[in-house]
């Protein structure tokens, strides 16, 4: 009796194993063996708006001295600073820059204040900028790093909002890393 137990044990074992390969797996994520920000930068590239980064700024991040061709996704928040995920379009200069950047008009002066970081498909910090009226300084990563470890988490998240299919969404509007004295679209 224990040596039929034993052989349908084994044969019960064998039909568990082949039944839950029959089974279709549990989805994978498309991206999963890919770098941290890759999805994100797909997403922006197929679904967001055509723009540029300032040459200053491009020139400060190490990107070339024109401006900047981009696809950019970028939300305002409630106190009007604008988050957002910049691709470069450029085939020579790649690199994907984050910020949370304000727009400020004054005495028909516009410029922007804040943070600037370049980063890249991995989501490893290459760069820290402080942007401000006259211009933009480096500054140690990790001075900032935890807001830019906040700001690839906010992306991200805005990405699994969009669902397993990528759908349209509004314009966004305008990156104070786009070109200076544009108007911010709504």
């Amino acid at each position: 009796m224990k040596r039929y137990y034993g052989k349908f044990l084994i044969a019960a074992l064998a039909l568990i194993a082949i039944s839950l390969l029959a089974q279709s797996p549990a989805p994978t994520p498309p991206y999963a063996d890919q770098a941290e920000l890759s999805k994100v930068e797909e997403w922006v590239l197929s679904q967001g708006a055509v723009e540029s980064i300032a040459p200053e700024l491009a020139a400060i991040l190490g990107l070339g001295s024109d401006r900047l061709p981009v696809k950019l996704k970028s939300f305002r928040t409630s106190d009007g600073v604008s988050r957002t995920f910049a691709v470069s379009t450029n085939p020579i200069q790649k690199g994907i820059v984050l910020s949370a950047l304000k727009t400020i008009a004054d005495n028909a002066k516009i410029y922007s204040i804040g943070t600037a970081w370049l980063t890249d498909r991995s989501g490893t910090l290459r760069q820290t900028r402080e942007v401000n009226a006259s211009g933009a300084r480096v500054l140690p990563d990790n001075s900032r790093a935890a807001e830019f470890n906040n700001i690839k988490a906010f992306f991200l998240k805005k990405l699994e909002a969009t669902g397993p299919t990528i759908t349209s969404s509004p314009s966004p509007r305008m990156s104070a890393t786009a070109a200076r004295g544009k108007k911010e679209n709504k």
